[in-house]
């Protein structure tokens, strides 16, 4: 049995002047970019992404109360077909893969062999023998080393296939509207194929809010006709782009993890000892010891069977409206005992609460149930220090019953 690279697409000969534009435009550009009043910008996997389209307060109630739309297009996708494929990537994440049917989506993770994280991300199952790997950074030299000694073709697809995350109440409503019959009835973490007109498009129930949505896959050369469909139907249904900004909070309110902000990837960390494997990140349900081998299952084994995680990512809440991102967490109200830090933090406009994310140590995460947090506020250029009391409360800290409600809501 061997890997099998795709082949290479043919070289294009740079224009002379490439050098002016250092990030790439998403296909959807034509179309995001005008409406884009803040000009605000963000680079990732160097694409020009937009961050705000308006102001974050509109576009976060979007998500909220009608429908919105965000641009997945710089997310890497890699396909992975062949007879061992099933195999392969059983053995790459730390989920059981042999249980997840075609047609379905998990949420997975995977590790290297000291049971480290490398990153996250959601894996497609098409067939028995064709996968895709969705993930924010780049992983093509790890997937490929681990495909060694397997009947497997490994591509990276992420220029080829576009996609628009719909989410929202009224997302179900909107997909109607532009012929995707039937959609309602997608479970959560399913996957279904529309042919709307000459359009292409792969529908997954899944999304990055904890709120009803859907992400909208076509090729490339079908980006611009995808987003004229949804805004053609979704001015009665309350349309708008969204930014990072918008989906970040939701983001955190779903309690979900972002690479690079909540954990530092194995491949990635400068210094020895600052990356987190599954259970540090509290990610246990991702991982299942009973299958055959994976990648880190050997340390993970001795990680539970020992106790020996060193910190836990927990949901803090904490008094006051000022979101504590980047501060420090301590064990007492006189800040003499340093036990973690905040990840992510935000003042929920739909929980209206004081959210966090924070890594806390061993073993204060299992036997503290107050905590508190150190906060500099600047106020017209003088510096306040506050120290606000927190406590530990369960993730999600926002989940809509209609995220899983089949059939979806006709909003």
């Amino acid at each position: 049995m061997m890997m099998r690279l795709s082949p290479k697409p043919a070289l294009v000969k740079p224009a002379p002047d490439h050098f002016k534009q250092l990030l790439q435009e998403s296909p959807f550009a034509k179309r995001a970019m005008p409406l884009c009043r803040t000009r605000d910008v963000m680079n990732w996997n160097g694409f020009a992404l937009v961050n705000v389209y308006s102001t974050v307060e509109e576009e976060y109630f979007a998500i909220r109360n009608r429908s919105s739309v965000f641009d997945l297009a710089p997310m890497m996708k890699y396909r992975i077909s062949g007879k061992d494929a099933e195999a392969y990537c059983n053995r790459l994440v730390t989920r059981d893969v042999r249980k997840q049917k075609p047609g379905r989506v998990s949420y997975v993770v995977w590790c290297d062999e000291a049971g480290m994280v490398i990153d996250d991300g959601t894996l497609f199952r098409f067939s028995a023998t064709e996968f895709r790997l969705c993930s924010q950074e780049r992983q093509i030299d790890w997937l490929l080393d681990c495909a060694l000694g397997y009947d497997v073709t490994i591509s990276d697809v992420s220029e080829s296939i576009m996609a628009l995350t719909l989410q929202g109440p009224t997302s179900a409503s909107l997909l109607k509207l532009c012929g995707f019959k039937g959609v309602e009835n997608i479970k959560p973490f399913e996957i279904k194929d529309w042919k709307i007109g000459k359009l292409a498009v792969t529908v997954s129930r899944t999304g990055f809010t904890a709120d009803l949505g859907y992400e909208l896959w076509v090729d490339a050369g079908d980006a611009i006709a995808l987003w004229d469909l949804l805004f053609e139907h979704g001015q009665g249904r309350g349309l708008v782009p969204i930014g990072n900004e918008a989906l970040n909070m939701a983001r955190i309110e779903a309690g979900l993890l972002l690479p690079g902000i909540d954990f530092i990837s194995s491949m990635a960390n400068v210094r020895m000892g600052f990356c987190r494997s599954p259970y540090e990140l509290g990610l246990d349900f991702t991982v299942d010891l009973a299958k055959p081998h994976f990648n880190g299952r050997a340390a993970l084994v001795a990680e539970k069977q020992n106790e020996t995680s060193r910190s836990k990512l927990i949901g803090l809440e904490i008094e006051s409206n000022k979101p504590v991102n980047d501060s420090i967490v301590y064990s007492d109200e006189s800040c003499q005992t340093e036990i973690g830090f905040v990840t992510s933090a935000i003042w929920s406009p739909t929980c209206k609460r004081n959210i966090a994310i924070a890594q806390i140590n061993a073993p204060y995460y299992g036997t503290l149930t107050q905590f508190w947090v150190e906060l500099y506020l600047k106020r017209e250029l003088t510096w306040q220090r506050r120290v606000l009391e927190a406590w530990p409360v369960e993730r999600p800290f926002f989940a809509h019953p209609r995220r899983r409600q089949t059939p979806a809501g006709d909003y």
